[in-house]
């Protein structure tokens, strides 16, 4: 059966993005440890999975081929098959991606039943905090940028008391920390 992995950027107080969106609290640039920690956690993966509202600006970013990114990193994005979770679009506008919506849990099944590799989550916030709440998601790769924000979308909204296991932590020399952790179920 495939994974689901998150990868999800998030500031030290939990926060994945501002009370409206706003992402200037993003460390950047990285720095080759952190660049080659990612290249390992998408090998496996075959599949990039995003909520409707991140797609939107996400899908377009890549395929306009953004300057200051890898050719490698570029060729990943666009060729990697990607599926956008909406129950609003009835099909997708843009290449190498298919919509899949109904049932969260159901659809998440069917995809997690396909043959192929690892899948992975980008965002944003209401899929996330759906695939929380549900417990669909098998690793959590939480990219602590040390920021401070005090209010904003939370990675774990409220209510969504779970149980992980620390798999593995790592900082990186941009001073983003790394925290792997697995559901324990």
């Amino acid at each position: 059966m495939r994974r689901l992995i998150l990868q999800v950027q998030t500031t030290a107080d939990g926060y994945m993005a501002g009370a409206d969106g706003e992402m200037d609290w993003l460390t950047f640039p990285w720095t080759d440890d952190i660049q080659t920690y990612i290249t390992g956690l998408t090998r496996p993966v075959d599949c990039i999975v995003l909520g409707r509202r991140l797609a939107e600006g996400f899908i377009p970013h890549w395929a306009s081929r953004p300057a200051g990114e890898s050719q490698e990193a570029i060729d990943w994005m666009n060729d990697t098959p990607k599926v956008v979770i909406s129950d609003s679009l009835a099909e997708s506008p843009w290449e190498n991606t298919v919509v899949a919506g109904g049932d969260l849990v159901e659809t998440v099944a069917k995809l997690k039943a396909q043959p192929g590799g690892d899948m992975i989550v980008y965002g944003g916030g209401t899929l996330v905090s759906s695939l929380i709440a549900a417990d669909l998601l098998d690793d959590l790769h939480l990219f602590v940028n040390p920021t401070a924000i005090g209010s904003g979308m939370p990675v774990f909204p409220g209510g969504a008391y779970r149980r992980l296991r620390l798999v593995d932590a790592q900082p990186f020399d941009c001073g983003i920390a790394m925290l792997h952790f697995e559901p324990k179920r």
